[in-house]
């Protein structure tokens, strides 16, 4: 992983990562420079960074720009792989409000005929 040109061995931390694992996968073998900052690491995950520094990326004129990870897309791609989401709740609430109007009518229904 790149961040601000400086190469890291991030193997034996993906495990210990407090955002997860599919975090550091969505940016590995890239420049993680944006995501990292955006996110507004502290000082003492800067200091683990550190401790797995393994060298500096050396750019040379006419390399290609170097591909930026979206933030965006590993938080979307984190909150998709981790369930179900909203529309689970959605289903579950519309099921339980018409699991309660159709009690109320057979109840009715019952006093009706009763």
């Amino acid at each position: 992983m790149v961040i601000h040109d400086k190469v890291y061995n991030v193997t034996k931390f993906v495990d210990e990562h407090p955002g997860g694992e599919e975090v550091l996968l969505d940016v590995a073998g890239q420049d993680a420079t944006e995501a990292f900052e955006d996110v507004g690491h502290s000082d003492e995950a800067r200091e683990t960074l550190e401790q797995l520094h393994i060298g500096e990326l050396k750019r040379q004129p006419g390399d290609p720009a170097p591909k930026k990870a979206a933030a965006a897309t590993s938080s979307a791609s984190s909150t998709e792989s981790g369930g179900f989401g909203i529309g689970l709740y959605a289903v579950l609430l519309i099921g339980g409000i018409l699991a309660y109007v159709g009690y109320q009518y057979q109840q009715q229904q019952q006093n009706t005929s009763a």
